[in-house]
């Protein structure tokens, strides 16, 4: 709802840029985190952090009692770096999705990964070119830089030259997956029959690494098992031209519903994500919480988020990927206890509680 014009400010606002965007793995993060803040606020009996959009239309839905206020009459990064600073002048600014103003009052800007600098063949030059400017001008503002895992904690500090107490760490959550009932139209719509597919979600950026799947995808296909993969790109962020082909015999379901998604993962007989690089890795904890083993890429932010839950390979070794997930397939016994497992690991993840580290950091910067 628009806030009324009369009601006292409130002292946090929330850049909802993101909400006149797609949705992918930024989007979602700044979606969830901004319906937490709104619900944890209230429960504290403070107001509600005002969601500050520009006036073109939303993509996102949004809950009723979210306050917000659409200003200005510019979009995308001038608007952002514009109007968004003066709007928001008198409180503190939270930033969710990598980036923010240059300028104006106290702020938080989470920068959720490097890849910008570390993997820079999967992004489009233009995006390349403003995002390495506007993280390494951001190291000089007075802006609270936060993250959302340790290992980019890490990557931000080596790349920024900034040490890595100035980053503070947050998380994120799964429990969103949970709250939609699953659509199993999409099973029919392909031909999947529970338990007898292999799911993966990435898009064909090279980092996601999704051609390793190749080797997979066969013996599959020999098996008379597909290789489902859910996904798309986004031209104006990742390299479409450095993009990678689809591992043959692959299903393709292209972007899906959250609802369809549930069906997907509860459905699959195993979840694959051979990603080389993520700042956090979301996909593979909302499987883990919707009940489907994973095998995930053996790198450390991995490990990080899905600790001893996952079975893990070398993300550069297509052979070595099959092999698991065959095992996976192969022994019920581990496969029922990794979706155990993996459930209970899911649940430590709570956008709740990534909404109240988040909160203690906004407070402390409270003009």
């Amino acid at each position: 709802m628009l806030e009324n014009s009369v009601l006292a400010e409130p002292v946090i606002y929330v850049n909802g840029r993101f909400m006149t965007q797609p949705l992918s793995g930024v989007q979602r993060f700044a979606l969830e985190i901004s319906q937490a803040l709104a619900r944890i606020s209230r429960a504290d009996g403070q107001p509600a952090p005002i969601m500050l959009t520009p006036a073109a239309p939303c993509e996102q839905a949004m809950a009723e009692d979210q306050p917000r206020r659409a200003v200005g009459r510019r979009k995308g990064q001038m608007w952002e770096q514009f109007e968004l600073p003066r709007a928001a002048r008198q409180g503190v600014l939270l930033n969710l999705g990598n980036t923010g103003p240059l300028w104006g009052g106290p702020r938080i800007v989470i920068i959720h990964d490097a890849g910008v600098f570390s993997q820079p063949g999967s992004y489009s030059w233009k995006f390349r070119l403003w995002y390495r400017f506007l993280h390494t001008v951001l190291r000089y503002t007075h802006a609270r830089l936060v993250t959302v895992s340790r290992f980019s904690r890490m990557e931000l500090a080596k790349y920024l030259r900034i040490p890595a107490e100035r980053i503070t760490v947050i998380s994120e959550g799964a429990e969103h997956i949970a709250g939609v009932a699953a659509d199993p139209a999409i099973l029919a719509r392909f031909g999947l029959h529970p338990q007898r597919f292999v799911l993966a979600v990435g898009n064909l950026a090279p980092h996601k690494n999704l051609a390793r799947l190749d080797a997979l995808a066969r013996a599959l296909g020999a098996r008379g098992i597909p290789l489902v993969i859910s996904g798309s790109v986004n031209a104006a962020v990742f390299n479409a031209k450095a993009g990678q082909a689809l591992p043959n015999p692959a299903i393709y379901v292209g972007r899906v519903t959250d609802r369809e998604l549930r069906a997907l993962y509860e459905a699959a007989a195993c979840f694959v994500f051979p990603s080389l690089y993520e700042g956090f890795g979301l996909p593979p904890l909302e499987a883990m919480a919707c009940g489907c083993p994973v095998v995930a890429a053996d790198i450390a932010v991995l490990h990080e988020i899905c600790g001893t839950a996952a079975l893990y390979a070398d993300p550069t070794d297509p052979d070595a990927i099959a092999k698991a997930v065959l095992d996976v397939l192969d022994t019920p016994s581990s496969a029922r206890d990794m979706r155990a497992a993996g459930k209970v690991r899911a649940a430590s993840f709570t956008w709740d509680r990534a909404a109240r580290s988040l909160l203690d950091v906004a407070r402390s910067l409270t003009p």
